[in-house]
């Protein structure tokens, strides 16, 4: 008997990613994937329509998507690490006066002098709440935008938009109150919260903390009904997992899973590409450049189709890993210290965890996690040598390369093409590939800097 294999769900693959947006809000990994475990269990109380559970799903699974957006403008706010700000942010009741104080004070300009920290405190106080309201906002409609590429219910957009809506008002950007925030939306803000305080302190902190804001951030029916599973010690444990985005698919309505066809993992990589260059400012359509620098330098080697596709997306994808390093380094304009280089290291490697992790994406992960890999078995993070990078992996590594030399970074002006060549030609034959050399040298000046003066 022939077997027939099981078509991959669209929320397999999305639910795996997710990962890599924990990494940006500074959370352990599998923090979207228990935030979805929580808030689909309380749609089970709730008795959502299917619907709703369907828009709600991929809703708690991409809260996050927009939260790279404003990890610049957060690092340089406070001159501080982003990822760690955001990991605070989420334990604090930021909508009272006190603990917004002491979270300043804590957190900002730690490298400072004592001038210099108290003059960042009293600029953030200042602007306090400008600055909290425009950066939820950005976050907010940059995360819907994303889930409307994706083709998702206007209803997960909506829910995404109002992450951060408080029941009594105080929330941002828009200050909606109580039943003017869609019902996902507190949904997604309850979740959220219990599963960072859950992971952190445990859950008696999490009944503390429901008490604490009742009425206040979330919605008193919510909290009820949250409280109504509190003493389910196997479903709270089952949240301990390492792999908490495997139990996802259990609460995924059955009648309404969405396939992952080829259209649509081209999707969620155009989509997350986006989320990857949002993370600096400096970065900007980095991901589509490379992508189709490679892919053009991959048709002149004669690429098969499937090589073509597998290098296109390791190229949208290859610094997926960049959102588990601070904004503070990837933006700072003067040399880096050896503790932030090796921050900076390690990127390729959590590109090949975060990737590895979805199933059609394996062979995409390995080109992706080889981009900064030599020739001559120098590069990082695996030391590879020649003998073991293929023809798409010598391809990425040449592209990636010659497109960060071509644009704007905070310690040097862009390189022109010709530049660009000169700066590689040395590293050939012995760091990079000599015929993807060969063939970007005979691209055209246009083809290397095509878009870019629109985009800028």
């Amino acid at each position: 008997m022939t077997s027939v294999s099981t078509p991959l769900a669209l929320s397999e693959v999305l639910a795996a990613l997710s990962s890599a947006l924990d990494l940006t809000e500074g959370q352990s990994i599998g923090h979207s994937a228990r935030s979805c475990l929580i808030g689909m269990r309380l749609a089970e109380r709730l008795d959502l329509s299917l619907d709703q559970r369907h828009a709600l799903f991929y809703a708690l699974l991409l809260k996050d998507v927009g939260c790279s957006s404003n990890a610049g403008r957060l690092a340089s706010l406070f001159q501080a690490d982003d990822m760690l700000l955001k990991r605070e942010h989420k334990l604090i009741d930021w909508t009272r006066t006190l603990p917004a104080f002491g979270y300043a004070v804590r957190l900002a300009a730690p490298e400072g002098t004592l001038f210099e920290r108290v003059r960042r405190v009293l600029e953030i106080a200042l602007r306090k709440d400008e600055v909290g309201r425009g950066m939820i906002e950005i976050r907010c409609e940059r995360g819907a935008e994303i889930i409307r590429m994706l083709g998702l219910p206007e209803a997960t957009a909506e829910a995404v938009r109002n992450l951060d809506e408080h029941w009594d008002g105080k929330g941002h950007p828009k200050g909606l109150a109580g039943d003017e925030i869609p019902l996902l939306g507190r949904i997604l803000c309850l979740a959220q919260t219990v599963d960072v305080f859950f992971c952190t302190y445990g859950l008696e902190a999490v009944t503390t903390m429901l008490n604490n804001r009742r009425q206040r951030w979330f919605d008193p029916d919510l909290v009820f009904h949250v409280a109504g599973f509190l003493g389910d010690t196997g479903f709270w444990e089952s949240l301990r997992t390492e792999n908490p985005a495997a139990l996802t698919a259990e609460f995924e309505p059955p009648d309404q899973i969405t396939e992952a066809t080829d259209d649509r993992l081209d999707a969620v990589v155009r989509a997350f590409a986006r989320v990857i260059d949002a993370k600096s400012t400096w970065t900007a359509h980095h991901s589509e450049r490379v992508a189709e620098l490679a892919q053009t330098m991959g048709r002149a080697l004669g690429l098969a189709p499937d090589q073509e596709r597998d290098l296109a997306r390791a190229a949208m994808l290859h610094n997926i890993g960049m959102l588990g390093v601070s904004s503070l380094i990837l933006d700072k304009p003067s040399p880096l210290t050896p503790e932030e280089w090796s921050e900076v290291r390690r990127h390729p490697e959590l590109t090949l965890g975060i990737l590895g992790r979805v199933a059609p994406f394996r062979r995409v992960a390995e080109i992706a996690a080889s981009h900064h890999e030599h020739l001559d078995g120098t590069g990082y993070p695996r030391g590879l040598n020649g003998r073991q990078l293929d023809l798409p992996s010598r391809i990425l590594a040449v592209a990636s390369r010659a497109e960060a030399a071509l644009a704007d970074r905070p310690y040097r002006r862009a390189m022109s093409p010709g530049e660009m060549l000169g700066a590689l030609a040395p590293l050939v034959g012995r760091k990079l590939d000599e015929r993807c050399f060969e063939v970007l040298r005979e691209l055209k000046t246009d083809a290397m800097t095509r878009g870019r003066e629109d985009a800028g």
